[in-house]
């Protein structure tokens, strides 16, 4: 007889990703490491480099949503309701939410990993994003063979019993890099330059801000003068000392001295360096690797119209290509809470169109290409009469 036995409840949901602390790589063969140093780097240089953060959230949002059509308007309906409603953890709803934690880490880390979450009662209760930092991976003996696995409990680091409903998305794979590399993975020292630079303005400007006096006494040639010489210096900083007290207390005191007597201000004679070239310079690197036309970032470099609108076609591309990325993601949701509810129909995933030009512009182009159809018409009647 148990005596601290517990009753099962008829329904249950399970999360497999767990959090672990332990890195047993050295010990087991094959297991690849998909955390650790290098991800709080990556995390660390969007933290101190906020233009960088800023360019990141900004391909997030301009990823955009979608829609999913299914052959049958009845399971089009629910499925887009359940797109919408779904859990997310941490307060979230809504499978966009989750698509912005997959596409932050994938993009942050270099490879985003998920979990599908069910319920006893054949249905998803939840579609969780997990951190790269607890998942590892043990390769097998193909490319197409490979096994998420995650520490337990104990710390112990075991296969993840239900490899379908893990999702796993790489980032720019690589042939030395097969499982993904981030986006900041060129920025490291580029960035460590420029923070040397801004903590170099710092404090310069904390010594222009807080000024540092060097007061020189010079005796006379009197024989009493020189004599007394370090007496009358050790009185000066006393009263220099109380008149600078006085002016933190916002008092004003004056200092009187007798004598030759030089007050500078340290440092006065240098010349801070410029650094409006080399912190430029360098921001052109970090901001190109993010393909993010710099106007959108508020910077307002020399950049002609015409250069404006080659860069958003670009931007464009870029956003396809990540569209691209994160598509057989939602498909393989949307394909099982379709085959879990009996529905066989087959579907697609449309997404958001992408608007990045004026609207002005895009309605002058539709004009155009109505009145060159127009005239091809026209042209086309005239030849045929």
């Amino acid at each position: 007889m148990r005596l601290f036995a517990k009753k099962r409840s008829g329904l249950g949901t399970a999360v497999q990703l767990r959090a672990g602390q332990r890195h047993p790589f050295g010990v087991f063969d094959g297991y690849v490491p998909l955390g650790g140093g290098e991800d709080r780097l990556y995390r660390t240089i969007r933290e101190a480099v906020p233009v960088l953060d800023a360019a990141i959230l900004k391909i997030i949002r301009l990823a955009g949503g979608f829609s999913v059509r299914c052959g049958e308007p009845a399971a089009e309906t629910a499925l887009n309701e359940f797109l919408r409603t779904v859990n997310v953890g941490r307060g979230q709803a809504g499978f966009d939410a989750f698509l912005d934690q997959y596409l932050d880490s994938m993009i942050t880390c270099g490879r985003a990993v998920g979990e599908i979450v069910t319920r006893g009662d054949g249905d998803i209760a939840a579609v969780l994003c997990g951190n790269v930092a607890d998942v590892q991976i043990r390769e097998g003996a193909t490319p197409l063979d490979f096994t998420l696995c995650c520490a337990d409990e104990r710390g112990t680091l075991r296969a993840l019993p239900y490899q379908d409903l893990l999702l796993f998305t790489p980032f720019n794979p690589e042939a030395d890099a097969p499982y993904g590399v981030s986006l900041l993975r060129s920025m490291p020292f580029l960035t460590d330059v420029l923070l040397k630079i801004y903590e170099t303005v710092g404090v310069n400007w904390e010594r222009a801000g807080n000024v540092r006096f060097a007061v020189v006494y010079k005796p006379g040639d009197d024989i009493v003068d020189k004599a007394r010489a370090q007496e009358r210096a050790a009185e000066i900083a006393k009263e220099w000392s109380a008149a600078m007290q006085s002016g933190k207390n916002g008092c004003i005191r004056d200092f009187v001295a007798v004598g030759d007597v030089d007050i500078r201000v340290i440092g006065a004679d240098n010349q801070i360096l410029d650094s409006e070239v080399p912190v430029r310079q360098i921001l052109e690197q970090l901001i190109a690797r993010t393909g993010i036309p710099p106007f959108l970032l508020g910077l307002n470099w020399s950049t002609t119209e015409r250069m404006s609108a080659q860069q958003a076609d670009m931007m464009t591309s870029e956003l396809t290509a990540i569209r691209r990325t994160l598509t057989p993601v939602i498909e393989r949701v949307c394909r099982l809470w379709l085959r879990m509810h009996g529905f066989a129909c087959a579907f697609s995933v449309e997404w958001d169109q992408i608007n990045l030009q004026d609207d002005v512009e895009e309605a002058k182009a539709r004009l155009y290409d109505a009145q060159a159809q127009k005239i091809s018409r026209e042209d086309n009647s005239d030849e045929s009469d």
